[in-house]
Formats: C-alpha cells, sequence, structure tokens
C-alpha cells in the first residue's frame, strides 16, 4: 500500500473524522492519524459519556420524586455508581467502534500512532505514548502504523486538553479533571468544583443530585460566564434551590491536600478569605490546545495565544498545512470542530461557494438542570455594539406542555434589531431548551425576520411554543402571558 495521500488529517476527534469522511466523499485518497482513541475526546470522555451519566442522575431525580407525578415507588431507590460509570463507559465505546466502522465504511485508512511534521507535506509517525481509552473498540482493519508518510494537504485536528493552574495541578485522586470526574470509584459526600463553565457546572449538576455537597466557585460576577445575564441569573436561583452552593466574584487561592481531602483557600473579589474542605475537587477551568511536539516549530506554523492561527477556511500560513477544531481556537465545541471541518475540506477540493464559519451562529449547549442554550449576542453585547434592540421574554410557567411535564421553570429571551428585525441573539434556561436552540439557528441563518417567525405555526402543545411567544413578547404582542 502506497504511504501517499491527498489528505492526511492528524487527529480523530469530531473535527477530524468529519474531515476524513468528507474529504472521502469528494474523492480524496485519505489517512488520519490518532494516537489515542478513536473519536476523540467529544466521545470518549467529553460530550457523550457526560450526557449518559446526565441521563442517569435525571432518572434517579424522576424516581426520588415519583410523588410529584401521581406515582408510587416501594421501597428505596439509590444509585448504583458502578453500573452508572460502567453504562457511560460502554456508551464511549460504542461511539468509538462506530467511527472506526464509519473509517472502514469510507475507505479512510487509520495510522495508529503520534504524528510529527517533519517537511511541508510529510509526517512521520511513530509509537503512540498514550495508552489507549478502555474500554476501546476493536480497531478497524485498514489501520496502519509507524513510517513516514506523505500527502498534499495535511490537517492538524490535535484538540486540546484540560488546562492546569499553577499549584492546584490534578493529581487524580484528589484533584481531578473530568477523566477523573467521569469514572469515580467512590462516590464522593463532597465536592468542590472551580469553574463554573459548562464542563465544571455539568459535573456539578449530576454529583448534587446524585446527593453530593456540592460548592462552585467562580471568579467571573456570574455563573456560565458566557450566557445571557438574566439567564445565567435565573439558572442559579434553580441551583440554589438544588441546594448547590455557588461562590461568585471568587478564586481557589491555594489548595492544601489531606489523606483523603482537598483544603481549599477561597479569596472573594473584597479580599475576604475562607476554607472551604471537600472530599474531592474538580478542576474545570478551561482547556489548552494541543500543540506540542507535532512540529508547528519546524515548518514556522504560526500560533496565537496557544492556538494554530488559522484563517477562515483553516489554513494555517504554512501553504498545504490546515487547522481545525479545538486546537484552532474557540469556541471549544464538537459542532464547530465539524462545520469548519467541512468548510476547510471543501476548500482543498475546489468546491465554489464554500463560506468560512461566523461564529456567531455557534450554538452554545449546557446539559445541567435546568439546561441552558444560546446563540448570537446576549442583551449586554447587542448594546455594547450600540445595536438598537427589542428583547422579548417567554416564562415556562406560561406554557401548557412545560406545566404538564412538571417543568415549569424556565425561559426564552429573543433579542432583535428594532430597525431591521433581524434576530440578533436567541438565549434559553429550561427544560430540553439544547432541543430547542436549533430552531432559532436555523431562523438566523435563513436571516429570517420577526415577522416570519410570527407567521410560522407551532404545534400544540410543545415546549417550542415558548419560541414563537418570546418573539411576540419583543414586539408587545404575547398572546399567553
Amino acid at each position: 500500500m502506497s504511504n501517499a495521500y491527498d489528505v492526511i488529517i492528524i487527529g480523530s476527534g469530531p473535527g477530524g473524522y468529519i474531515a476524513a469522511i468528507r474529504a472521502a466523499q469528494l474523492g480524496l485518497k485519505t489517512a488520519i492519524v490518532e494516537r489515542e482513541h478513536l473519536a476523540g475526546i467529544c466521545s470518549n470522555w467529553g460530550c457523550i459519556p457526560t450526557k449518559a451519566l446526565l441521563r442517569s442522575a435525571e432518572i434517579y431525580h424522576y424516581a426520588k420524586h415519583p410523588g410529584d407525578y401521581g406515582l408510587k415507588i416501594e421501597g428505596t431507590v439509590s444509585p448504583d455508581l458502578k453500573a452508572i460509570v460502567a453504562r457511560s463507559r460502554g456508551i464511549a465505546q460504542r461511539m468509538n467502534g462506530g467511527v472506526g466502522f464509519l473509517m472502514k465504511k469510507n475507505k479512510v485508512d487509520v495510522i495508529w500512532g503520534e504524528a510529527k511534521l517533519t517537511k511541508p507535506g510529510e509526517i512521520v509517525v511513530g509509537k503512540s505514548s498514550k495508552k489507549p481509552v478502555e474500554p476501546q473498540a476493536p480497531m478497524p482493519k485498514n489501520t496502519l502504523g509507524e513510517g513516514t508518510y506523505t500527502a498534499k494537504h495535511i490537517v492538524i485536528a490535535t484538540g486540546a486538553r484540560p488546562r492546569a493552574l499553577p499549584g492546584i495541578e490534578p493529581d487524580g485522586k484528589l484533584i481531578w479533571t473530568y477523566f477523573e470526574a467521569m469514572k469515580p470509584e467512590e462516590m464522593p459526600k463532597s465536592l468542590l468544583v472551580m469553574g463554573s463553565g459548562a464542563i465544571g457546572i455539568e459535573f456539578a449538576s449530576f454529583y448534587r443530585t446524585m446527593g453530593v455537597d456540592v460548592t462552585v466557585v467562580e471568579i467571573m460576577s456570574q455563573v456560565m460566564p458566557v450566557e445571557d445575564t438574566e439567564i445565567s441569573a435565573l439558572a442559579k436561583k434553580q441551583f440554589d434551590k438544588q441546594g448547590m452552593k455557588i461562590l461568585l466574584d471568587a478564586k481557589v487561592a491555594k489548595v492544601e491536600k489531606g489523606a483523603n481531602s482537598v483544603t481549599a483557600t477561597i479569596e472573594t473579589k473584597d479580599g475576604k478569605t475562607q476554607q472551604i474542605t471537600a472530599d474531592r475537587m474538580i478542576s474545570a477551568v478551561g482547556v489548552q490546545a494541543n500543540v506540542e511536539n507535532i512540529g508547528l516549530e519546524t515548518l514556522g506554523i504560526k500560533t496565537d495565544r496557544g492556538f494554530i492561527a488559522i484563517d477562515g477556511y483553516g489554513k494555517t500560513n504554512v501553504p498545504g498545512i490546515y487547522a481545525i477544531g479545538d486546537v484552532a481556537g474557540p469556541p471549544m465545541l464538537a459542532h464547530k470542530a465539524e462545520h469548519e471541518a467541512v468548510i476547510c475540506i471543501e476548500k482543498i477540493a475546489g468546491l465554489p461557494n464554500v463560506h468560512p464559519m461566523d461564529k456567531n451562529k455557534i450554538p452554545g449547549c449546557t446539559y445541567c438542570h435546568p439546561q441552558v442554550a444560546s446563540v448570537g449576542l446576549t442583551e449586554a453585547k447587542a448594546k455594547e455594539l450600540g445595536r438598537d434592540i427589542r428583547v422579548g421574554r417567554f416564562p415556562f410557567v406560561a406554557n401548557g406542555k412545560a406545566i404538564a411535564l412538571g417543568e415549569d421553570q424556565g425561559m426564552v429571551k429573543t433579542i432583535f434589531d428594532k430597525k431591521t428585525g433581524e434576530l440578533l441573539g436567541a438565549h434559553m434556561v429550561g427544560a430540553e431548551v439544547t432541543e430547542l436552540i436549533q430552531g432559532f439557528v436555523v431562523a438566523m441563518n435563513l436571516e429570517t425576520t420577526e415577522e416570519e417567525l410570527m407567521h410560522t405555526i407551532f404545534p400544540h402543545p410543545t415546549i417550542s411554543e415558548t419560541l414563537k411567544e418570546s418573539v411576540l413578547d419583543a414586539y408587545d404582542r404575547a398572546l399567553n402571558a
């Protein structure tokens, strides 16, 4: 088999494997290099297995409150931690195997090992220093090994890893990253979470639902700092009701480790300090790109604030070298990486009318309880940009389906340009809003105005009716509130 390809992709996460499939669809001879696990962090340690954990927590929550739905459950309902973790890991293995199947189906060669760029158009693949994730599906039969490989186009999709703060580095025992938080050997009685972004708040939500005493420390003035302030405040109110303790405008200044616990010194914005002792701590202060030891310096590939610098089509400053996904900068989202992959490959293939990524139309979802989802400008950002806006709001408490589900705590908020009717942003908190947000993403992509949304018929009874009502409210026409 020849070691020469049209396209080689380094990394098989959401960006990498989608790039490989699209390249193969366009008739390009394609290979993908992976050192650890097919399907990347998302399917093995991120997006998918965390949702499996959160689903278990959701079912446990309902089982503990059967009376809310007119039901009785005889006996004690309790979590089986080993079974919960095993289910999550089994789903990760299924996803891992699915990507292996897709590589075989699309005739993409899989090269197992660590790749390093040696010169434009060439990589050397050496033995992997990473232990494959367990459990892992069998490798596809079209798997190659160490050696030198060439390609006209090389796409870097090496992803990112948890960021560590100096002096508070995760140790895998007392201070966890999402890796350890996803497969605890025993349930801690208390947990300190440093950071309230999507990763931090999702784990805080999971562990709190499972009965753990959870404290979240956030350096910014609101929980989930990237979200609209009003939506964030509503989410926090629900977290507070659940018994989650959230410290805002605060940071973990120091951590002292005990035999089986950690004691953190917390500093607040006003200079006050307090100490919190917990069985375990999760460090969720973001991620950093995997840019080391892949040959960027050898080829003179430019980076910007720790990420590979690219244009709107994934091109780096070196011809024939591209980057996509987390390694190419925020937002660190699987769906951003996938779309970026398609743009990059279609540009490589010379397809007409390939449009660069519009990051303002990338939705964000957080799968805590209640869920949070958003797209576009927040109210504060729209005002900062000098936009003259109209804002609509509609509460779940006025929606029949939400009431019937027992999920009446939530809100949809929409932001429009007052002069043109352009939808500038949409923000939601409540049940299943991560499924609802795509309606507004499609609307923004089609440049839909408020008038067209008002004339759209939404099915009844559904939670999706809150979307239309929020649009109507922006123009003082809400019908059900």
